[in-house]
């Protein structure tokens, strides 16, 4: 087992991305194959990728200092990773001796996707991993969580922080229709899309209206806000401390590859709560679409995501 060590500049830190990580291997057709079926594609690529690193690498581009607890496995992909970490100013956890997680992703000429992820080295961050990283979860400006990882793990990041009074936002992502309760309790802000709306309430998401039942359902479980990314459409914000639901529209744009832009979107919104604090929440949920609007404008995962020299300078 190798390690690399923490960053342990707390008080400079925006997030602490949790985690994964994963190797894309990206593949172009003109549609998406039906069950069965074999198709041609035209373009084929390898990227960087995994939910909570996409979300991580986003914010670092924006201007955050970042943190990301992380296993990749002791291969060469694993090594390829770390570099690409380093070189996107992310201070990074540690290697072990597991296969380093992969993303199978299809994409059609419509910029959609089909994505099937081997989680690897992911599952086996364990509770003492995070122990040894206490002092990042802890004095972090705002804690960042998906279901990449094993849950209760996850579960218990955003359990740290919360006690630490750190800002809490979770992506449960992929979706688990049974998660525990306390995943709703502990997250300051509960951020899914339309596909994971409907696996953890059973309400299909076909219109604004539908976002907003979701998002009050999941009020009742004990979030405090709720937001429902719908793609193209922008967001809905549901809040307790609002009576009314709010739909967020996202600029038109044509999208190239949608793959990450979820991702985009909250690692932005990650980067908005630590820096601009005094933002409403809709703002925060504006610049993000504005900031996931110019990812899905390019091919890749990663790779398309903006800097922050790249982007107008109202959004900061």
């Amino acid at each position: 087992m190798s390690f690399i060590p923490f960053n342990f500049e707390i008080a400079k830190h925006l997030s602490l991305m949790y985690v994964n990580i994963a190797l894309n291997w990206n593949s172009l057709t003109t549609r998406l194959p039906k069950a069965g079926e074999t198709i041609l594609g035209h373009k084929f690529f390898v990227g960087f990728g995994g939910k909570g690193a996409n979300q991580c690498v986003q914010s670092a581009r924006l201007g955050a200092k970042t943190s990301l607890i992380c296993k990749v496995g002791n291969d060469s992909f694993g090594n390829d990773y770390v570099d690409n970490l380093k070189k996107n100013g992310i201070s990074t956890g540690q290697t072990t001796d597991a296969a380093t997680g992969t993303a199978s992703i299809i994409v059609n000429s419509e910029g959609q996707n089909v994505i099937v992820i081997v989680p690897g080295a992911n599952l086996l961050l364990n509770f003492e991993d995070l122990k040894r990283a206490s002092d990042v979860i802890c004095k972090a400006k705002v804690v960042v969580c998906q279901l990449e990882i094993t849950p209760a793990v996850s579960l218990e990041a955003l359990k740290m922080a919360h006690a630490s009074g750190v800002k809490t936002l979770f992506n449960p992502a992929p979706a688990l229709a049974d998660i525990d309760p306390e995943f709703y309790t502990c997250s300051d802000i509960f951020c899914c899309n339309e596909t994971e709306a409907e696996i953890l309430t059973g309400i299909s998401v076909g219109n604004l209206e539908d976002a907003a039942k979701v998002g009050c359902m999941l009020l009742e479980r004990g979030c405090k806000l709720v937001i429902v990314t719908l793609g193209a459409e922008g967001c809905m914000m549901i809040s307790g401390d609002e009576p009314i639901p709010k739909h967020v529209p996202a600029g038109k744009v044509r999208a190239v590859d949608t793959t990450g832009a979820g991702d985009s979107f909250v690692g932005a919104l990650a980067f908005y709560l630590a820096y601009y604090p005094k933002l409403s929440m809709e703002e925060m949920i504006r610049k993000s679409n504005c900031v996931a609007s110019v990812s899905v404008q390019a091919a890749g995962t990663q790779s398309s995501y903006p800097y922050r020299k790249d982007l107008p300078q109202d959004l900061f």
